[in-house]
């Protein structure tokens, strides 16, 4: 019985051993497990298997994977960049990932006995940075592949002819801020996914390019070209001999009224313009000075010779010819006319220069001097004396009969120019010149040979000059 009771006794003994054995290596075995700084079998981490892993091994993994998926920009099919997260910016903040691991294997290693046999499945944040700098100096309308382009207003051009819209571009500006607002939010959300992304891309919409501002269908614009094209045709050539005047749409645009769609002529503005024309080619009533056969100069300060615009008929008739909307070239509407001009030259080599102190005739047409002669003026008293100045000849006529109050003599040739003093043929005098004009000069026409008379008559056309001085 003793023997039996000693036997139990060291059994007990025994096993107590062995289980403080067992329980000794258990405990050391928990203790190497919790102190190895590696996560137990079975321990996944935001699904990934980190057996055996230590925080900064899983902390590298996660890293790696968590930011390596790229953007890609795509621009009308086509791509127009790529983008690591990195390059925009994101970034993963290490020490807060790693601060987030460790706390997992803290929790692991709270609950050892139980990690031990079941594992443990962890989620973590994984916490990005954002480097707005960064971000905004990578995603830029301009860094993108396909060159910038601005959209560009419908115009309204002129071909020299007519005018015309020029279309609308439509370009691909587009505004930094609208595209990085996509971006941006695209990328959050990309991020904030607690798993690891696939490379992904982005259609940047057209709807962000700049459009024009005004098309070809503007109404406006249209309305404008109706009409700039019933007036821009007009080009009116005022001609003054060799020298003229152009009024075309570069002058006409300045007279015209819009408003409402409507066009209306400042007609004030064109009176005004043939009021300066008048005033710059005007030449009758005029000082104006004149060289002799021999190069002497005389002055007149007014004659009765000359051209005069009728003003306010030059500017209906400017009306009417813009109106008209085409190409004219005339002459300015005269109230009275000379026989030729070039500019304010209203002689133009075309002219009778009578000297009556030399009672001598010379007659000019074209530069040329046709017939020259002596002649015989009017008596210097009584009345009868000839007139001096510049006069134009209205007309020419053969015969003729002359008439005074108590006389009475038939001419071959008559061409008056003053008052009823006019040059015409003497057949009854048998000699001209000296001075004969002083006892028995003439009742103030200019008496002529008939021959020379007959030169000038056939030579003579309406409205040419005579020239009379002493």
């Amino acid at each position: 019985m003793k023997k039996k009771k000693k036997g139990l006794k060291i059994a007990v003994i025994i096993l107590f051993c062995l289980v403080a054995a067992g329980l000794g290596a258990l405990g050391y075995y928990l203790y190497e497990q919790a102190n190895s700084g590696l996560f137990f079998d079975g321990t996944t981490l935001n699904g990934y298997d980190v057996t055996g892993k230590s925080c900064k091994e899983v902390l590298l993994i996660l890293e790696k994977d968590y930011s390596a998926p790229k953007l890609e920009l795509k621009e009308k099919g086509e791509t127009a960049k790529t983008l690591t997260l990195e390059d925009m910016g994101y970034t993963i903040d290490q020490t807060k990932l790693l601060s987030n691991i460790q706390s997992c294997m803290r929790e692991q290693n709270l609950k050892l006995l139980f990690s031990l046999m079941d594992g443990n499945t962890f989620e973590v944040e994984i916490p990005f940075t954002f480097d707005e700098a960064v971000f905004e100096a990578s995603v830029t309308a301009a860094g993108l592949a396909q060159p910038r382009t601005s959209s560009i207003d419908a115009s309204l051009e002129f071909n020299g002819t007519e005018y015309y819209i020029e279309p609308e571009v439509y370009g691909n500006e587009m505004d930094d801020a609208d595209l990085r607002v996509m971006v941006k939010d695209y990328v959050d959300r990309i991020v904030a996914n607690n798993r690891p992304q696939k490379d992904s891309s982005l259609d940047i919409p057209e709807s962000f390019y700049f459009l024009p501002a005004v098309t070809q269908d503007d109404g406006e614009m249209n309305a404008l070209m109706n009409i700039y094209n019933a007036y821009c045709k007009a080009k009116i050539t005022i001609t003054f001999g060799e020298e003229k005047e152009v009024i075309d749409w570069s002058v006409i645009q300045e007279w015209l009224d819009i408003a409402d769609g409507e066009a209306s002529l400042r007609e004030e503005e064109i009176y005004n313009y043939a009021y300066d024309l008048a005033a710059r080619y005007d030449t009758l009533y005029y000082q104006r000075d004149f060289t002799t056969h021999d190069g002497q100069t005389i002055s007149f300060e007014s004659g009765d010779y000359g051209y005069q615009i009728d003003k306010d008929a030059e500017a209906e008739q400017l009306i009417q010819d813009i109106h008209a909307n085409t190409e004219t070239e005339r002459e300015p509407v005269y109230a009275v006319k000379g026989y030729k001009r070039n500019g304010r030259d209203d002689i133009c080599g075309n002219y009778v220069e009578v000297n009556l102190s030399q009672q001598h005739l010379w007659f000019y047409k074209d530069g040329e001097l046709i017939v020259e002669t002596d002649i015989v003026s009017g008596l210097p008293r009584d009345g009868r004396g000839t007139v001096t100045g510049i006069f134009g000849i209205p007309y020419k006529k053969s015969p003729e009969v002359l008439k005074g109050d108590t006389w009475e003599e038939d001419v071959t040739y008559w061409m008056p120019f003053h008052d009823g003093q006019g040059l015409h043929d003497a057949p009854w005098r048998s000699s001209f010149g000296g001075g004969i004009y002083q006892s028995n000069g003439s009742h103030g026409c200019v008496n002529l040979p008939s021959e020379a008379a007959r030169i000038i008559y056939e030579n003579m056309e309406e409205r040419m000059p005579i020239i009379l001085y002493y």
